[in-house]
């Protein structure tokens, strides 16, 4: 399988990419921004991995770009900025996964396995989830809340079928963290936390009946008041 890396210090990026050629990936990589989005509009990639600080287009701005372009390749976002806000932005941005330096490229392979077995998983079926006045097409990737449009960002989107999938059970944090972002569940973040703010907003605030809950000290569940 081929990765795109795309790093603007040199030693960082011999390393990633020796270590993945070893691991038997094929590695493209791009020093700036505005390369790498065009190699990764030219190129079929299994997965892009690029550094948030970049000259040209940063991280952030790369993601954006690419997602509107209707690019779906997974994207694993490396930086050493590792405050709440700034994965907040990353997965709004459109990355898949955020891993901060400094990493062990062990753990980095295992976000790069991840993250390329997911990208090819297809589904061929045709879903829809309803429940309390919500529906879900898994498909066009649509939601209606009593027939009323919903817009929801892909990780949204993610949160709420993972919601509506375990209705009626407490999930905690850190099983949201891993079915939702993949990621392996750091305490001192609240990620979890601010994209539940954002669906409840959306999902909850303009309509009598409460899906979302609190179960606090536990996790949320999905159910109907």
């Amino acid at each position: 399988m081929k990765l795109l890396v795309v790093e603007d210090e040199q030693k960082t990026l011999q390393a990633i990419q020796q270590g993945l050629e070893e691991s038997q990936f094929e590695v493209d990589i791009a020093y700036d921004g505005m390369i790498a989005k065009r190699l990764a509009l030219k190129n079929n990639y299994a997965a892009i991995i690029t550094d948030l600080i970049l000259p040209g287009l940063n991280g952030y701005e790369l993601c954006r770009q690419l997602r509107a372009e209707g690019l779906t390749t997974p994207i694993l976002m490396l930086t050493a900025l590792g405050e709440t806000e700034d994965k907040v932005s990353g997965f709004d941005a459109g990355a898949d996964q955020y891993l901060t330096k400094p990493f062990q490229f062990t753990e980095l392979l295992a976000r790069v396995r991840s993250l390329t077995k997911r990208g090819m998983q297809v589904s061929m079926t045709s879903q829809t989830l309803r429940y309390g006045g919500v529906e879900m097409n898994l498909d066009t990737k649509s939601v209606t809340r009593d027939g009323q449009p919903i817009e929801l960002t892909a990780r949204e989107f993610a949160l709420l079928e993972f919601l509506m999938r375990n209705q009626g059970r407490v999930l905690s944090k850190p099983s949201i963290a891993e079915h939702v972002w993949d990621l392996n569940f750091d305490t001192g973040t609240n990620v979890v936390e601010v994209y539940i703010n954002y669906l409840r907003k959306k999902i909850d605030r303009d309509f009598p009946k409460k899906l979302i809950h609190t179960h606090f000290g536990m996790g949320y569940m999905f159910k109907e008041e």
